[in-house]
Parts: C-alpha cells; sequence; structure tokens
C-alpha cells in the first residue's frame, strides 16, 4: 500500500535525523503523581475518524472575507467581559504610573493577541513556558516581576506547528494548565518518539496497526488520504486525553465547550499554507489559511473567503452544495488540524544539508525523502475543495477540487501573525513568541536560536501590496541586525510609532504593535534541533521552565519594570489613537524596548550564547551589561 511505505520510510528517516541531532540526556526526572484529566469534546458523527454525509444547515457555507463571523464577533464580546477584569487586575500589579486604569478599562476593552511560532516539540515546550508564566492558575505568578494574568487578558491565541500543538493541548483539554500537562501520565509523555513508540522494528504493531485502521476508515468513507493523516493520528495520542488520541474530536466542536462559549479562554486559531502536491519552495505570495472553532479559509486576496469549519469535506461549487441538503461533519478532526499545520515533510528535504548527516547516511535519506515527495504524500489532503468556483478571478485553486496543505512556517513565516494583523480583528499588541531555528553555530551547523526571520518573511510579505490586501506590518530589521543588535535574546517592540507606518498610507488603521519574544538561555539550552521526537521528563520540563523565565525576564532580574512595560505595550495603540500622552514610565519602557531603526550591514558571525542566569537564578554580569548597553541607546521613535 502507498501510504503504509511512505510511512514506514518516514520512520527510517526520523530515526536517521534524531541520531544525527542527538543531545546529551540528563539525569531521568522523577515520576510524576498522576493527575485526574478532563477530556475533550468527541462529537464526529462516524464515532470515529471518518467523516460521515449529513443534512446541510441552514444559511451559507461560504462568505466573503470582508470581516469577521458573525459567531467570532459574538464570541470577542463576550470574552472582553472576562478580559477587561483581568487587565484591570494585571495593570494595577504591574503597577503602572500616572495612568488612569480604571478609566481606561471602563472606555476601552483591548484586543491582545498571543502567536507562538512552529518548531517542533522545543517550540511547544518552550510555549508552554511563557503559556505557564502568563496563566493566573499559576501559583506565584501574581508576585512582582510576574506576568500571570496575561493569558487571561488575551482575546486571540494563535499557534502554527509545534505552536499548534500547544494550543491544541491547552483548548481541547477544557482550556487546562500546563501543570496539569505536566503531571498527567497520558498526556505529553516524550519519553518515546511517537512515529516509533517501541523502536523502528517494532512499528507494525497495535499501536500502528490502530492508526492505520483509523485513517483507512476515512479512505474507506471515500476521502483521500496522505501521511499528515498518519501522523496526525499519532500527535493525537500525546495531546488528546481521550482514547486512542480522540478520532472522534473535532477542532469545530472547542466552539461546544463550556469554557469557549464563556469566554474564558482567547479566541484559537491554527495557520497552515496552501502548497501543491510536489512543489518545495513556498513563495511569500501563498495563501495562508486559518482553522478557527467557526471557519477555515483565508483573508489573502488569492481567496478572500470563509467556510464553516464544521462542514469541511462536504462537496460543493460556488460556495454550495453541489447535492442538495448532502453535506458532511467530522472531517475538521482535530488531530488532522494540528498535522496539518506541522506537516513540514517537504522541508525536511530542503533542510538535509544542515541536518548533520553525510555521505551514503545523507544521500540514503535524500532519497526515501523525495520519493515520499514524488508519490505527493506529503501533504495535507482537504479534498474536496471547499473553494472550488469561488473568486476564479483571484483564486488560483477555483478550478481544481483539490486542496493541498502543509506546515504553516514554510513560506518562512513560522509565528502566525498573519491573521493577527487583519484590520477586521483590530489587535492592539501581539506578544509574538518565536522559537524558530534559525542560526548556525562556528562550524556551520545549526544552532537553533531564532534570528528574525519569522518576522521579517511577514514583513516583506506586507510589502507586496496585491498579496497584503490592505494589511500595514511595522518595519522589521534584517536578521544581521537582529543578531548584531541582540534583538533576537531579548524583548523588542516594533512599530512603536504608529504614525511613522501609517503616514506612508492613507486611511488605512495602524497595525498591531509587535512585542517580539525570541527564545533565549535563560537556565537552559533550550535550542533543540525541530527532529528531536523524544524528551525525558526533565528535558521536556527544563525547555518549559526556561520558557517561563523568557516570559518573565528571568523573573524581572533583567528588568524589574518588566510587567509594568508590558501594561504599556497593551494601551500604547489606543493612547496613540486618542492622543494621550505617553507617561513618563512608559517613555523609559519605549526606550529600553523599541527598535529605533539602527541597521547594521556588516554580516554577523555564528550564534551560541550562553545561559543568562547562573546558578540561583542570578543575572550573568557580562550578559547583563551587554543587554543594558544595547538597550541603553534605543530612541522610542520608531519606523
Amino acid at each position: 500500500m502507498k501510504i503504509l511505505s511512505s510511512f514506514e520510510l518516514l520512520l527510517v528517516v526520523v530515526e536517521l535525523l534524531t541520531a544525527a541531532n542527538a543531545n546529551p540526556t540528563p539525569t531521568p526526572a522523577p515520576v510524576t503523581e498522576v493527575t485526574e484529566y478532563r477530556r475533550a469534546l468527541s462529537n464526529s458523527p462516524s464515532g470515529g475518524y471518518a467523516p460521515r454525509k449529513v443534512p446541510c444547515p441552514e444559511g451559507n457555507l461560504i462568505r466573503n472575507a470582508r470581516n469577521i463571523s458573525d459567531g467570532e464577533a459574538d464570541f470577542i464580546r463576550q470574552r472582553h467581559g472576562v478580559t477587561d477584569a483581568h487587565l484591570r487586575d494585571f495593570m494595577k500589579r504591574a503597577n503602572m504610573l500616572d495612568f488612569d486604569i480604571d478609566g481606561f478599562i471602563d472606555t476601552y476593552s483591548p484586543n491582545v493577541a498571543l502567536a507562538f511560532s512552529g518548531g517542533g516539540y522545543r517550540a511547544m515546550l518552550s510555549g508552554a513556558g511563557a503559556v505557564k508564566a502568563m496563566d493566573i492558575r499559576t501559583p506565584g505568578t501574581t508576585e512582582p516581576g510576574q506576568v500571570g494574568g496575561l493569558l487571561q487578558s488575551a482575546t486571540y491565541m494563535a499557534g502554527l506547528s509545534g505552536g499548534s500543538w500547544l494550543l491544541g493541548s491547552v483548548v481541547l483539554n477544557n482550556f487546562t494548565t500546563i501543570h496539569d500537562l505536566q503531571h498527567s501520565q497520558r498526556l505529553w509523555n516524550l519519553k518515546h518518539n511517537i512515529l516509533a513508540p517501541d523502536g523502528f522494528y517494532n512499528i507494525i504493531d497495535t499501536y500502528y496497526n490502530k492508526i492505520h485502521d483509523e485513517v483507512s476508515d476515512k479512505g474507506d468513507a471515500g476521502f483521500d488520504v496522505s501521511l499528515t493523516d498518519y501522523w496526525s493520528r499519532a500527535l493525537s495520542r500525546q495531546f488528546l486525553d481521550w482514547k486512542d488520541g480522540g478520532p472522534g474530536v473535532t477542532w469545530s466542536s472547542i466552539a461546544l465547550t463550556d469554557e469557549f462559549k464563556k469566554g474564558e479562554m482567547p479566541f484559537p486559531i491554527i495557520v497552515a499554507d496552501g502548497r501543491y502536491p510536489g512543489e518545495f519552495i513556498i513563495s511569500k505570495n501563498t495563501t495562508v489559511y486559518e482553522f478557527n472553532p467557526f471557519e477555515f479559509g483565508s483573508f489573502d486576496p488569492t481567496l478572500y473567503a470563509f467556510t464553516r469549519t464544521e462542514y469541511i469535506g462536504t462537496k460543493m461549487k460556488n460556495g454550495r452544495p453541489i447535492k442538495k441538503d448532502v453535506c458532511v461533519r467530522g472531517f475538521d478532526n482535530a488531530g488532522f488540524i494540528m498535522g496539518t499545520s506541522s506537516s513540514l515533510f517537504n522541508q525536511i528535504i530542503l533542510q538535509l544539508d544542515r541536518s548533520g548527516l553525510t555521505g551514503t547516511m545523507r544521500d540514503f535519506a535524500e532519497g526515501l525523502l523525495t520519493g515520499i515527495s514524488e508519490s505527493e504524500d506529503d501533504i495535507a489532503d482537504y479534498s474536496p475543495n471547499p473553494f472550488y468556483g469561488v473568486h476564479p478571478h483571484l483564486n488560483p485553486t477555483a478550478k481544481t477540487r483539490t486542496l493541498t496543505l502543509v506546515d504553516g512556517g514554510e513560506d518562512l513565516q513560522n509565528v502566525p501573525l498573519q491573521p493577527l494583523i487583519q484590520p477586521a480583528r483590530k489587535v492592539d499588541v501581539i506578544f509574538a513568541f518565536d522559537n524558530s531555528a534559525d542560526t548556525t553555530d562556528a562550524h556551520g551547523k545549526p544552532s537553533s536560536w531564532p534570528n528574525g526571520t519569522a518576522l521579517i518573511a511577514t514583513y516583506l510579505r506586507a510589502r507586496d501590496s496585491e498579496i497584503a490586501n490592505g494589511t500595514l506590518f511595522p518595519h522589521i530589521p534584517d536578521v544581521n541586525t537582529f543578531l548584531s543588535l541582540g534583538l533576537n535574546n531579548r524583548p523588542t517592540f516594533f512599530g512603536c510609532n504608529a504614525t511613522n507606518i501609517t503616514s506612508k498610507h492613507p486611511g488605512r488603521p495602524a497595525p498591531p504593535l509587535l512585542v517580539y519574544m525570541p527564545n533565549s538561555p535563560y537556565t537552559y539550552q533550550s535550542n533543540v534541533s525541530t527532529m528531536n521526537m523524544d524528551y525525558t521528563n526533565l528535558e521536556r520540563d527544563s525547555v518549559i521552565e526556561n520558557g517561563f523565565y523568557v516570559a518573565t525576564q528571568g523573573n524581572g532580574s533583567r528588568n524589574a519594570e518588566w510587567p509594568a512595560c508590558v501594561a504599556c505595550a497593551i494601551v500604547h495603540r489606543e493612547m496613540e489613537r486618542r492622543g494621550n500622552e505617553t507617561t513618563e514610565q512608559c517613555k523609559k519602557c519605549f526606550e529600553d524596548y523599541c527598535w529605533d531603526g539602527t541597521l547594521v550591514d556588516e554580516k554577523a558571525g555564528p550564534y551560541s550564547p550562553e545561559l543568562f542566569l547562573g546558578a540561583g537564578g542570578r543575572l550573568q554580569m557580562a550578559t547583563g551589561v551587554a543587554w543594558m548597553m544595547a538597550v541603553g541607546v534605543a530612541g522610542w521613535l520608531v519606523l
């Protein structure tokens, strides 16, 4: 069978790449206590992974992307009733000076967005540390120097690839805590490779047979399947607290949970890229698709349409079911959507030169992966195309019955910013957690730290007037500047002066203020290879702890005013719109954190940073002095 052989080939390559990028294994962590766990929803009409035909709902299944959906608008109103109270408390704990917090919140509800990058388990775990730090349910996060409550204050939360695994793990398990995920014996058990939990030579066992049966059920129901279906079913077993990873759990079912209906979680969005089978390089003009609990589609002018997530899989033409009153439900399997956003098999081919494999082993891996790609298994298949016949003058896929998607970071936009900069969502500030693997060491091998590439990709896309479709984005410097000024190892604000952006584009609303939060080594070298498919509990928890320190700036050890600066970032856009003067405290924050437009032409060298915090969480003096010198030269009138 073609898919079976492709899956087996992938296992071989993963074994090779994992070995090539192996890290020393620390002492195993102690066994954690079993936590009674809450389940996600399972509402597929088949009860399993296979979609099933159902009667169609009333109303249209396709709409244009002029605005957000009615369902999203209703949710945002409900969510603001929750976020306003948490923002008020957060700002007071942050000790904002000379600012009327109550007066501000009484008259305006800021839209705060959290964006979590791709990067495999590294991204999932580093992002988890940030979520843990921002979650008021985490003990100690309301103390001085902490940012607890920021999660509860957020309106939107977007994830891509590994970031989508984090997002799904939290929202699909009743908006659970990172602490509970760490202490569950059923979830986030990363000690064994999900593709070969008992080793490659034992893969054809009960574990694989169950996955194969689940995917076969979908194929037998008349739907195309690919390697991503197998990948998704394996991922689900780590992320969903349901027997066999919840084959009947759907992404649209999030909207049916009590936590969502009460507005107790941010609005969740997962991002993927459009791609034709066999295509390797994804251009900046690719269509960026999003999945939210209500809709699937894109604001991009290459589609500019959305369909209802619950009814993906329905055969349609021009936005209407081909067979009257015959629709499909259950296609939007939650694991499949998380797997789609992390379907990066063709990118493994492109990264072989940096993989650490050499000689015969590299040639062997390249041959196997090329075979998978040529058989067109290296995509997520969303056929029948719900957008068949929709906007044919704009939509390149309007004439094809197939729709294929891949990892949302393959266009280099590895932080899911595109859905959050849409004017229709009116986002004020985005906290962008970048856990990408961009850098190399002195030997030319991956050192797996971010260098701003993800932001640069979104910035360059926004400069293209056709694909930008009216969206604006702050000016972003090049990679050399990121590395030379240290913008990739501390928080940096981009777009602090909205006038410098909107003056060049009269009539367009200012983009959100962007708070860039790159993965940095505080207490642990969290630059684990994306291809690392297994972690001991100690490794897992160490990466999470480091992510916590990234979000809190070392519990305030790098800057005790960090929580206040976070609060200043949240209110900044609305204060600009009102024409209000910035407080002295916020001015100091912007002097410290805003990029001032400085560019560095010289090529930056290799990047292999040391830990910022020493024993007992003390700030390393050399790093601290260098950082203070870097921020000291920044002005806040920035591009």
